[in-house]
């Protein structure tokens, strides 16, 4: 898992059946200071997160499992948390 901020959002009519219904949304990782860390990743939204959230990112196969239902979604990101604050030790 990971910190990002969400920077854009991806609009798509056709696309496969499992996703039907879910947002997807394009963030950037992001350190504890704010900064971009890396490369834009694309992420299916569980949360309902929007542009300009912090967001903590789960990827690999265990994404899939951020959805309650049993189907096995062809994803390798999903969104599972908007972040309110981060402290620092």
């Amino acid at each position: 898992m990971f910190l990002a901020k969400i920077v854009g959002k991806i609009v798509s009519v056709t696309k496969n059946e499992g996703l039907h219904g879910k947002k997807i949304l394009i963030a950037v990782p992001i350190n504890m200071n704010d900064e971009i860390i890396g490369g834009e990743i694309i992420s299916l939204d569980n949360v309902g997160a929007g542009i300009g959230d912090k967001v903590l990112i789960a990827t690999g196969d265990v994404a899939r499992f951020a959805f309650d239902d049993e189907k096995d979604y062809p994803i390798d990101s999903a969104i599972i948390s908007i972040v309110d604050s981060v402290e620092q030790s």
